[in-house]
């Protein structure tokens, strides 16, 4: 039997195959097999992050829990290419993983992921890349990546430099692009979803909304914390370095940027703080003073603890209410 049409179709649900155009981007340390087959198995698609795993055989292992647990249903791995060789290294190695696993859905950010194209056309995949600027954009496109998810400033995590807003950058890309735009950064309600569908996107990505999902293994203490937060919760460091970070506003995060206030900006000085060490370490304790944790203002929208596809039922649902009630208001 074929499956219905869904009710927010798009080129992004055609592209993925999925019935929410919703991506759950990439969480370090979080964006484990539980979580995204739970994103998978709601409707919309997630993606594996490699690096959350201690080696290669511990990622082979996710992968293949993942395909039971959605029963075989597609689902994504995130790759990040790195400005440092080394680290790309490893990148190599998760992409022999996913090709050899079966997995087609691939998220890419960072630096440019024109290398890896050529193998992940041969392997069939569908790929999609973050940028932060329409420049980098442009780039993907020609280079062959299917989607770009356009990130803005108020995403957690790397926003880039140009502290420009995601539905602007949105907006512009959408002018010059032929391939789907996925809006990305700050979206946590049903009515950005709607707001981003009226502008044209093909969909959106969200990453912070999703951190109450119990499928985030995170500890409860931290999700408790996160629920109440408002608009103001987060704050930027590392902008020294060229190398912004948005972040939870916290007492390590306040320590950074009373450090670089002071003109330290270097690794050896802020690197202790801001390692991925201690945000895992804050994420197990849940000691949410502790380390540089990624968080974007969309974090206002969490507003309980529950399952991810719950999340996600009252984000498409708030979404098709709005998009009924503009166009109520038109007729």
């Amino acid at each position: 039997m074929e499956k219905p049409r869904p009710r927010l179709a798009t080129r992004l649900t055609d592209l993925f195959g999925i019935q929410r155009p919703i991506l759950c981007g990439g969480l370090m340390w979080l964006a484990t097999a539980e979580y995204v087959a739970a994103v998978v198995n709601a409707g919309a698609m997630g993606f594996i992050t490699p690096r959350s795993y201690p080696d290669i055989d511990a990622f082979r292992d996710a992968v293949q829990r993942c395909r039971q647990m959605t029963g075989g249903k597609p689902f994504g791995v995130n790759l990040y290419i790195s400005a440092r060789p080394g680290e790309n290294e490893k990148m190599k190695l998760f992409l022999d993983v996913l090709i050899e696993e079966g997995v087609r859905h691939v998220e890419t950010a960072g630096y440019s992921p024109e290398a890896l194209l050529p193998r992940l056309r041969e392997a069939g995949c569908v790929v999609v890349h973050k940028v932060t600027t329409l420049r980098h954009a442009q780039k993907a496109a020609a280079a062959g990546v299917d989607a770009v998810v356009m990130i803005g400033s108020e995403c957690g995590g790397h926003p880039g430099m140009g502290d420009i807003p995601a539905m602007l950058l949105a907006a512009r890309a959408l002018e010059a692009l032929d391939i789907p735009v996925v809006v990305g950064g700050g979206i946590g309600s049903g009515r950005q979803i709607a707001a981003a569908l009226a502008l044209g996107a093909d969909g959106v990505l969200i990453g912070s909304r999703m951190l109450v999902a119990d499928e985030i293994w995170a500890h409860r203490a931290m999700k408790e914390y996160l629920v109440g937060l408002d608009e103001t919760c987060t704050t930027t460091v590392l902008r020294s370095l060229k190398n912004t970070y948005r972040c939870l506003a916290n007492e390590t995060a306040a320590e950074v940027a009373r450090l670089e206030a002071a003109g330290q900006s270097d690794y050896a000085t802020l690197g202790p703080l801001v390692g991925g060490a201690l945000q895992k370490e804050a994420y197990e304790s849940g000691d949410w003073t502790k380390g540089v944790l990624s968080l974007g203002p969309a974090a206002a929208w969490c507003d309980r603890l529950e399952p991810a596809a719950a999340i996600l039922d009252r984000l498409e649902a708030d979404a098709l209410a709005q998009l009924d009630a503009v166009a109520r208001k038109r007729g």
